[in-house]
């Protein structure tokens, strides 16, 4: 059974972080790629990060660049979003997603490409 557990939401002021963390489990952690999307209130889901597992290659939304940071603990199957310098924009409901990463390359911030998807993290900004 695929599973992806996201956990580590809550409320931050802004300026604040918060650690998100993504464990995996039922299939080969190597093989895949690792996304993260949020959707806020009555907004689309958009890709905030993406992380490949085998080379520790990664990639990040614009509204994110240089504030969050995705790695991986590959011992643990784990995959973490550290979230800095948090913006009352950044509350949403945070998703961390699972798919081959031929098929993200492109897109990495396209949910249709991801196979498997964890259930939601609330993060809250307040300012």
């Amino acid at each position: 059974d695929v599973q992806l557990q996201a956990s580590g939401g809550g409320l931050a002021q802004a300026g604040g972080y918060l650690r998100l963390s993504c464990a995996a489990s039922g299939f080969t952690f190597d093989d895949y790629a690792i996304g993260w999307f949020r959707q806020a209130p009555g907004k689309e889901r958009e890709g905030v990060s993406c992380i490949r597992i085998s080379d520790g290659s990664t990639w990040y939304a614009d509204s994110v660049k240089g504030r969050f940071t995705v790695s991986s603990d590959n011992a643990k199957n784990t995959v973490y979003l550290q979230m800095t310098s948090l913006k009352p924009e950044d509350t949403a409901v945070y998703y961390c997603a699972a798919g081959d990463y031929s098929a993200i390359y492109y897109d990495p911030g396209a949910d249709l490409h991801y196979d498997y998807w964890g259930q939601g993290t609330l993060v809250t900004v307040s300012s």
